[in-house]
């Protein structure tokens, strides 16, 4: 009788041993030394934060430090009593013309910049750079002179003017190397099929730049709503003033109102929160983009 004999099972290679990972220094930091520091800066940044809404939550007189009973007496009165209403549309009229005559000003000498090459160009590009070491307070002389002859003083104009000048040179900076990330090709394969300069750059690159755009205009934004010296000096008539100015007007020598102040810093501060809130990718991607040459 003959007897089948079953083939010998094969034998399973064994699997190659994974070599061990190298442990780094930073692996073997215990997490605390990691989660207290960042604990102390999340306080150290909260802390104000909560206490600008105690200020302003709370009713006048009272030492609580929780904001209960919660009242917006402070509030109704910054609005209504002190005109912030009127300031907060005089802010956003500026803050939104800023950013339309920066971003356009500054899409023109940008591109210039960086697509074309003339004599004086490394030297106009020191001189934008250089003109980011005087500050403000040297301007108003001249621009107070200027805005004279021109019959804009105690307008919302001057206030403009003077904040797109001051923003124009770092705008156009970062402008020019965002459309430097743009391939030049791009613009060439769209002349060949039949666009004009203008048209090639409205199509094909005008929406690559939307990121660099919406970081420059708000950053053009931002500095208008919060700056304080210009509607100081060119702004004379109370109903023209804009919410830095007009928080200023809440302080006095005598006294000062704390709980109608942190209602006004809250008024504020919401809408540059709520912009950033919503821009955020867009404001990280456009600077990430214009700090290196693609």
């Amino acid at each position: 009788m003959i007897t089948e004999i079953a083939p010998a099972p094969e034998r399973v290679a064994a699997a190659p041993a994974r070599p061990r990972r190298k442990r780094r220094a930073w692996d073997e930091v215990p997490r605390w030394h990691i989660y207290l520091p960042l604990t102390v800066y999340l306080l150290f940044t909260l802390v104000p934060f909560y206490w600008i809404l105690l200020f302003a939550l709370r009713p006048a007189g009272s030492t609580s430090l929780v904001p209960w009973p919660m009242t917006f007496d402070h509030f109704a009165k910054v609005w209504n009593e002190r005109a912030f209403g009127t300031y907060f549309l005089n802010s956003v009229q500026v803050g939104l013309a800023t950013l339309v005559m920066t971003t356009l000003v500054a899409l023109a000498g940008g591109y210039a910049l960086a697509r074309f090459d003339f004599r004086i160009k490394k030297a106009f590009l020191l001189a934008l750079l250089c003109t980011q070491f005087v500050p403000g307070a040297l301007l108003l002389v001249p621009l107070f002179e200027i805005f004279a002859h021109l019959r804009l003083i105690n307008s919302l104009g001057s206030v403009v003017l003077a904040e797109t000048v001051f923003q124009l040179p770092l705008s156009m900076i970062l402008i020019s190397g965002f459309i430097r990330n743009v391939p030049y090709s791009l613009e060439e394969a769209a002349w060949v099929d039949g666009c004009n300069r203008l048209a090639a750059f409205r199509i094909v690159v005008l929406p690559l730049l939307r990121p660099g755009l919406i970081a420059v205009g708000s950053f053009a934004f931002v500095h208008a709503w919060n700056h304080f010296l210009f509607a100081l000096m060119f702004l004379s008539d109370q109903g023209k003033q804009t919410i830095p100015v007009g928080l200023n007007t809440l302080m006095s020598a005598d006294s000062v109102d704390l709980g109608a102040l942190a209602a006004g810093g809250i008024v504020a501060a919401v809408p540059v929160v709520i912009v950033f809130a919503f821009i955020q990718k867009w404001l990280i991607t456009g600077f990430s983009a214009g700090a290196v040459k693609g």
